[in-house]
Formats: structure tokens, sequence, C-alpha cells
């Protein structure tokens, strides 16, 4: 296709796109109170007749005349890009599938059902850390004072954690394409436990910001065992395509081990002499003149 066919392709692909989004907001704006519970019932509220001060609860507020407005915005335009996602996804996919090949399709479906459970295992455990977190979070506030939470930054918080657990399980299926084409080998990811065990709990304690161990293990640990599955799968990846072609952990600066040893050929076998010419009529006999042409 010329480039000004690609250019009306990629528009019609994004205003399909956009339209799926638009629509799935507009329709989510009829559950916007269901939203915003549900952002946030992970924070303690405080009750009417509860303590209100130190570190036991928060109490919900908005900052500004215009924070009711710009947070649900913000809600359901979040919640019609996750509800639309089948249609955007599947656009993006068809703009892109044209300029692949067959196994890179199938490697392409593969992939795409594998990270679609892991991302939303992830985001389930963001959400069942997240109350955890915040009571942790809260219990650091003195006795006189009082917590007031603004929706925005609630919203800001739940977007973080759910963006940050959602992605960080997604890291295994990066490690097996990284050996499935060829970048990296099951032995040396093996080789680098140690050190990929460290940085992912170095990971969890910057990326929870809760100072509690729990909210740290809830994230390194998955992805510690998610990491050692994909360091199983490329060593029996390693172990397959080693039976089928005993060349392939070669890398392409390391030369074959070759045999250099004369073996015996045997025997030369006797041929029987041929004339170098064809006999002619009326010719007299041909003397061979060590050619085995004509010429």
């Amino acid at each position: 296709m010329p480039l000004a066919d690609h250019l009306r392709e990629l528009r019609n692909r994004l205003a399909k796109a956009m339209l799926a989004i638009v629509i799935a907001s507009i329709a989510a704006v009829a559950f916007s109170q269901e939203l915003m519970d549900f952002l946030t019932s992970p924070v303690p509220a405080c009750g009417a007749d509860g303590p209100r001060k130190g570190g036991v609860c928060a109490t919900i507020v908005y900052t500004d005349l215009l924070s009711p407005f710009t947070t649900t915005v913000k809600v359901v335009l979040m919640a019609g890009i996750i509800v639309s996602c089948p249609i955007w996804l599947y656009q993006l996919w068809a703009f892109v599938a044209p300029g692949l090949h067959r196994n890179e399709k199938k490697y392409t479906y593969v992939f795409a059902a594998a990270a679609a459970p892991l991302f939303a295992a992830g985001v389930w455990f963001a959400y069942l850390i997240m109350p955890v977190s915040m009571k942790v979070l809260l219990s650091i506030t003195p006795a006189p004072a009082e917590n007031l939470l603004s929706v925005d930054k609630i919203l800001d918080f739940t977007v973080r954690m759910v963006l940050i657990f959602g992605f960080s399980f997604e890291l295994p299926l990066l490690l097996i394409m990284l050996n499935l084409t060829g970048i990296v080998t099951g032995r040396r990811m093996l080789g680098w436990w140690r050190g990929a065990v460290m940085g992912i709990f170095v990971f969890g304690a910057i990326a929870t910001p809760s100072t509690d161990p729990l909210g740290m293990i809830a994230l390194s640990g998955p992805i510690i065992m998610l990491y050692f599955f994909a360091v199983g799968f490329s060593l029996l990846n390693d172990r397959r395509r080693q039976r089928s072609d005993p060349d392939a952990g070669l890398s392409d600066d390391e030369a074959s081990q070759l045999d250099l040893a004369p073996v015996s050929v045997g025997e030369a076998e006797p041929l029987p002499g041929q004339r170098s010419l064809p006999e002619q009529p009326g010719d007299g006999p041909r003397r061979s003149t060590g050619y085995d042409d004509v010429t």
C-alpha cells in the first residue's frame, strides 16, 4: 500500500477506537456513583459518630469547586477505556496484522492470550493490598491531626497501584519472548536469579507506597514465582531447540566444533578405460590424447 493509504487506514482505525471509548464512557456516566464507591472503598472512612483524630480513619473530601466534575470525568473515561479495550485492541491488531508473517501472528495470539490474565492478576493483587497499605499509611498520622483525603489523590493512588502491579506481572512474558527470539538463554537467566530476586524486592519496596513489608511481599512474591516459571520454560525450550538443531546454542561469533581428523576413504575402485573420442566411420583407430572431451 502507498503511504497515503496507510495513513488513511490508521485514521479510520483511530476514529473507530475513539468512537468506542466515547460511547463506553457515556454509558459509564450512569454508573458514576457506583464507580466512585468502588474506587474509594479501600479507604477506611470515618463514620458519623466514629473517631476522626489520628490515623484510625480518613474523611473523603473534594478540594475545590470543579473537583466533583473533573474527578467524575476521569473516572468515566477510565471506565470507558477499560470496557472498550476489546474494540480498540482489535483495531490496533487489524492495522498491524497485515504486515506480520504467519508465525509472527501465531506468537502474537499466544502472548496476547497470556498477557491479559497476567495483567488482571496484577490488578487483583493491587486491589487486595490497597486497604492494608492505606491503613498503614494513615496510622502514621499523629493523634491531634485529622485525615482529609481528596478524591483526586485517591484516584491517582489507585491508578498508580493498578498499573504498577499489572505491568509488573508481565515480566515473565517479556523474558519468555526474549528466549523465544534467541536473545537470552534459560541458563543465563538462571544465573541471574540472585540479582533478579534482589532487584524484584527492591522494586517492590519502591513501587508500594506503604512502609509495611506486606505490600512489598505481595508484589515481589508473585513476580519471583513467575520469574522462575519463565526460567523453567526457557530451559525446556532451549533443550527442545538443542535436540532439533545441535548448533542452536552457538553464538554468532563462536566457531562450531569440527572434526579434522583424517578418515580413510578405502581402496580406489578401478574404472574401465574409455576412448576419448567416439569412432567415426572410415577413420582409423584413434589414439587417446588424455582429454575427456572433444576439444
